[in-house]
């Protein structure tokens, strides 16, 4: 990172990381690097980085091949499959056209249904997640799919992956996951040091880097200069401070984002899958078992998919409270109906146990209801 440049000239870079990443992925299949594609936070990266090979996320964000996704799948599906799918079937993503397997895994029906259409021009291994996270049957479920997770790249790429390259994998990501954390925690300064859009630019932008060490530098040297900057008096101007949880944000979803920042208020933290879920827990280095270390910190995310989700509800209460939020937005995709379900038992828990305002917003990868996602911000943010 070159710490000449002005801050948000930085923050841009991390944005234009995924369309920087697609260069990156063809000199990396040039020289013949193993690459494989994911949907979601649960698969345990580890396994792949311990051989070498590279590791990127394929769930779209884009309306581009919504209607090409559509000849084959419902329309009422959620976009974030529908995108996901039309990106793998036309071809027009070069992260899934330069992956040589796809790990999906079952957080939802839809996406288990698409997984079968997907496998017909494309090398595809489902995870089977259980069902909850507070039985043993289910933790043992899960420690068996990143065993046999290990033995299908192994095969697939003819490699022996070893316990010991396995938990230097898991000193680099969990690395990660501080350098990333981190950053993210700038936003419990208050007033902000940055914007939450530059936040998440950061966090989404980090995903198409495959460098992980040069990552790891990026970031960590971003944010010391944030934090110089702002003891120095870089500071925004103090505004309502706003949580987001819910579905995935990136791409088109941050229009959300732009919706709250441009009508008098600031995100200061994701909950979301691309902000702390994800990065909160690390994996336990010193867990003699590495396949019991893997298991529990990938089977703590709390995504709605659990249940119970008791984790997803210590995650955020502790956000609120650290974050100093004074309001919470829950962000949900269209037919994500596990998102959709779990908004009331979130309303009461922010309503009821932390006292402070609360709204639920479903969106999809249109830009049609921008217009009415202004309307709703300024009348929340007005409220606070």
């Amino acid at each position: 990172m070159d710490l000449r440049k002005e801050l948000p000239q930085i923050f841009d870079e991390f944005a234009e990381a995924r369309r920087n990443g697609f260069i990156a992925a063809k000199n990396l299949k040039e020289k013949n690097v193993p690459m494989v594609g994911t949907f979601c936070t649960y698969m345990p990266q580890e396994l792949p980085l311990a051989f070498g090979a590279a590791v990127v996320s394929l769930c779209a964000t884009s309306d581009e091949t919504i209607q090409e996704a559509e000849a084959d799948l419902p329309k009422n599906l959620c976009p974030l499959i529908k995108s996901s799918y039309g990106f793998g079937k036309t071809d027009k993503c070069p992260f899934f056209y330069f992956s040589d397997i796809v790990v999906g895994e079952t957080t939802c029906d839809g996406k288990k249904k698409m997984y079968e259409y997907l496998g017909e021009f494309k090398d595809v291994h489902v995870m089977e997640l259980p069902n909850s996270q507070a039985t043993k049957e289910g933790f043992d479920l899960w420690k068996s799919e990143i065993i046999k997770l290990k033995g299908i790249l192994e095969k697939k790429f003819d490699v022996e992956i070893k316990e010991e390259d396995i938990r230097k994998a898991i000193k680099l990501k969990n690395d990660e996951r501080k350098a990333l954390k981190n950053m993210y925690e700038i936003g419990k300064l208050n007033p902000p040091a940055m914007t939450g859009m530059d936040i998440l630019k950061v966090l989404y932008g980090s995903t198409f880097k495959f460098d992980k060490n040069d990552t790891i530098k990026e970031v960590n040297e971003l944010a010391q200069r944030v934090k110089k900057e702002y003891e120095q008096g870089r500071r925004l101007d103090p505004k309502p401070r706003i949580v987001v949880t819910g579905c995935p944000i990136g791409g088109v979803t941050e229009k959300v984002v732009k919706a709250i920042e441009e009508n008098g208020a600031y995100v200061v933290a994701f909950e979301n899958c691309m902000g702390a879920k994800a990065i909160d827990k690390l994996v336990d280095e010193t867990n003699e078992d590495v396949y019991d270390a893997l298991a529990e910190k990938y089977l703590s995310i709390g995504c709605s998919c659990m249940t119970p989700n008791p984790n997803r509800i210590d995650l955020l209460g502790r956000m609120i409270d650290e974050y100093q939020a004074d309001g919470v937005i829950d962000v949900i995709l269209q037919a994500c109906h596990t998102y959709a379900v779990e908004t009331l038992s979130i309303k009461r828990f922010v309503n009821g146990e932390k006292e402070i305002p609360y709204m639920s917003i479903e969106t999809d990868y249109s830009q049609s209801d921008i217009g009415q996602l202004n309307t709703r911000m300024t009348a929340f943010i007005e409220m606070l």
